[in-house]
């Protein structure tokens, strides 16, 4: 296409000394409805590219006749790599092909349009950019396990800069979904069950991602997922009605989302439930009345065709142009897929469309893109995308999962093992020594040796012990099974390492939605069991795991048990018959060696439960802050989880002493103890305070977690810790569904977890 048009139009919009406000407003008044649209319009971007040479990367026809047809103002997931994009290793992006990509998109945007608008880039990237080369951190659930936001603060620092680097602008995550069913397929994405954990685990990284100060060149717009309500599905089903009251909603799932944009998020995206007979996608009391409240000031954007979903799964909306016009009223304003948006220019020529609410979503997106400073800089030096996935980003990996890892047990101080010069080690497992059941949903192809799986962890952290690994079986498939082989070696050795659970590792095979979730295929049998689209009917270990367990336990060998997961799995065998039992969720890529050194003892284990963990699924839902009354138990069964939120156990012991209560003038509260490492070794012991009303207005959880702290504490030392609660954390939704603040009598309790309380105290307010 010739660029005849190429910015032809030269008004005040283009001078970058006016205010961005000015300039928005003078590019809307010179654009046509069709223009307007386009700016809202996020196709699929992986077809949008053909690499042409080792150095350079072209736009593809696709991309030219898009331009042409629709003007699109971005474009969603251009770097991405997986089985569903078939972007591979071989065919996919390089991190520096990808900044050359992005340059191309940009220039020829820029040099064959009439206004040169530049294109916003959208990319995954809730654990690490879902590209070639880039980080895997540990999912969502195991970042929730460090209970430490600084040290997710780096990995967003890692991830802005790996995406800047590469082009790119919008970083889809952190998700911030409150989960409490565990049979849903998402759990793993998600920071645990409680607000103020997900809360304060999402500020960090959302401050790693610039703060939403977008003048910083590492700086991404973060996108928020997924409002709202999405993780607690009728059934575990993903995208089912969601049935939460208008309270609870309130007090518990809009908060995490509140500190996430107190904290710098410009982005929020709907999600494919409907709640109270509303579609998210198109409920405008959350996607505009109170994201305008918060003051947020970014833009809303849909999932991957949820405003199809209003039309298609809801049936709300006869017409996709009513589900279009819906949505954009409702508040949201920007539509990924791309196509039910493109109904709104019939729409304003037919008089259904509010040009003002077009021009207000317009306006948000533009806002953005001249923030960020794309109209004087819309390139990136391809050569600064050789830093991505450095050493020192992989160091960061390998912390987030060292501190995540959560001991469960241990009886007898099986662990940390004690490395002798003849100590033999069987390893057995399907996760003992599968690369890609380490990394979760949303991960891009790794190339060989890229990522650590346990059996490479404990050989390089110590050469010189023997160890025998036989896999014994599968996640899933039942046919392919040496469980004997895996008896047989643990007959030989002096202690056997388990290592079970299961695997969101998408394949070739897998047969995939329009919107990315996987189809559930009975002629396949990977070994997938968790991830998008992977619901569960039960939490227990699928294919012949639990077999492999028991017939390995019968040798009397002291057994190890490591579960790699992305949900809380059912552990009572486990929980009953191990001598020891980690949890360490989706650890990423240095996942095996962050094992090894809690395995060996390098590394005193410090996470903590995000999510508590049933003994079935006949006691779900089943978190920690449920409100009153007190659970009783069943007649068949205990109402108590196996293992609660916020437990975890350490190679040491610490004791808690002198807890003091105080208000301060200013209507704070200051909670202080002494916290003393009365055990053998270093550790770090993570310090929780719960409150609870002594009575409410209306009703109110049994406790609810105010602060943490992850304290570092020397063997033989003590450390003062001290919370300083604001007055807003003692107030309750009222009855009139507003904040107010609960006068009388409180409970503050301290702990190790919320079932391990080891000091309280009444403070009357």
């Amino acid at each position: 296409m010739p660029s005849i048009h190429a910015r032809t139009e030269k008004g005040a919009y283009l001078d970058p000394k006016l205010p961005v406000e000015q300039r928005v407003d003078d590019l809307l008044s010179r654009m046509t409805v069709e223009e307007k649209v386009g700016q809202l319009l996020c196709p699929l971007g992986w077809e949008m590219y053909e690499i042409t040479g080792p150095e350079s990367v072209e736009v593809s026809q696709k991309f030219r006749d898009l331009v042409k047809e629709t003007g699109a103002g971005m474009l969603w997931a251009t770097y991405r790599a997986d089985p569903w994009t078939r972007k591979t290793l071989d065919n996919g992006l390089t991190p520096e092909q990808a900044a050359r990509a992005g340059n191309a998109i940009q220039k020829y945007v820029i040099e064959n349009t009439r206004f040169g608008i530049p294109v916003f880039l959208a990319e995954e990237a809730p654990h690490g950019h879902m590209a070639i080369g880039t980080t895997v951190f540990p999912t969502g659930l195991g970042m929730a396990a460090t209970w430490n936001p600084q040290l997710i603060r780096s990995v967003g620092e890692v991830i802005g800069r790996e995406v800047r680097s590469q082009g790119g602008h919008i970083s889809y995550g952190p998700v911030l979904d409150l989960t409490r069913d565990p049979r849903w397929s998402r759990v793993e994405e998600t920071f645990g069950e409680d607000p103020l954990l997900a809360g304060r685990i999402g500020g960090g990284m959302i401050a790693g991602l610039g703060g939403g100060d977008l003048s910083k060149p590492n700086s991404t717009i973060a996108t928020l997922k997924h409002f709202l309500a999405y993780a607690v599905p009728e059934g575990g089903q993903n995208g089912n009605y969601s049935v939460v009251g208008k309270r609870d909603l309130l007090q518990n799932f809009l908060p995490p989302f509140k500190e996430a944009v107190d904290s710098g998020a410009l982005s929020i995206m709907s999600s494919y439930n409907s709640i109270d007979g509303i579609p998210c996608t198109s409920n405008k009391e959350i996607l505009y009345d109170i994201t305008t409240d918060w003051g947020f000031n970014g833009f809303v954007v849909s999932d991957l065709y949820s405003i199809e979903g209003i039309h298609e799964t809801h049936h709300v909306a006869p017409t996709m142009e009513d589900a279009a016009v819906m949505a954009l009223n409702a508040g949201l304003d920007v539509d990924l897929g791309g196509d039910a948006f493109r109904n709104l220019v019939s729409a304003a020529r037919s008089g259904k469309l509010d040009e003002g609410a077009l021009d207000r979503a317009v306006g948000r997106v533009l806002k953005l893109k001249f923030d960020m400073g794309l109209f004087e800089n819309p390139y990136v030096d391809p050569k600064k995308a050789r830093r991505v996935g450095d050493f020192r980003s992989g160091e960061v990996a390998r912390d987030v999962a060292r501190q995540s890892i959560t001991l469960l047990k241990n009886d007898g101080g099986v662990l940390p093992l004690k490395v002798t010069p003849r100590l033999k080690i069987a390893l057995v497992g399907p996760n003992a020594d599968n690369a890609y059941n380490m990394l979760g949903d949303y991960t891009a192809p790794q190339p060989e040796g890229r990522v650590v799986t346990v059996l490479d962890g404990l050989r390089r952290m110590n050469p010189g012990v023997e160890i025998e690994y036989v896999k014994g079986c599968a996640v899933r498939d039942t046919l392919t099974a040496d469980i004997d082989a895996a008896v047989n070696a643990a007959r030989q050795a002096d202690v056997v390492i388990a290592v079970v659970g299961g695997s969101s590792a998408r394949d070739f095979k897998t047969s995939y939605k329009e919107t990315g979730a996987a189809v559930v295929d009975a002629a396949t049998v990977s070994d997938m069991e968790s991830g998008e689209g992977f619901d569960r009917e039960s939490l227990s270990l699928l294919g012949r795991q639990l077999d492999l367990l028991k017939a390995v336990k019968a040798t009397g060998k002291p057994l190890v048990v490591v579960y790699i997961e992305g949900r809380p799995l059912d552990k009572e065998w486990a929980a009953e018959n191990a001598d020891a039992l980690l949890t360490a969720y989706y650890p990423g890529q240095q996942g095996g060696n962050a094992i090894a050194e809690v395995i060996y003892g390098m590394y005193n284990p410090a996470g903590r439960l995000p999510v508590t963990t049933p003994r079935s699924v006949g006691q779900i839902p089943l978190y920690y802050n449920r409100k009153a009354p007190k659970l009783h138990d069943y007649v068949d069964g205990s109402a108590t989880p196996r293992y609660p939120f916020g437990h975890g156990l350490s190679y040491t012991s610490f004791g808690y002493s002198g807890l003091s209560v105080t208000s301060a003038s200013d209507g704070s509260v200051d909670v202080g103890l002494t916290v003393t490492n009365t055990g053998d070794s270093d550790g770090e012991e993570v310090v929780q305070l719960y409150l609870h009303p002594e009575y409410a207005s209306t009703v109110q959880p049994m406790m609810r977690l105010a602060d943490f702290r992850r304290v570092a504490i020397p063997k033989g030392e003590s450390r003062e810790v001290h919370f300083t609660l604001p007055q807003s954390a003692f107030e309750i939704i009222g009855p009139d569904y507003r904040p107010m603040l609960q006068k009388g009598n409180w409970d503050v309790m301290v702990g190790a977890s919320s079932a391990d309380i080891r000091l309280s105290a009444t403070h009357a307010l």
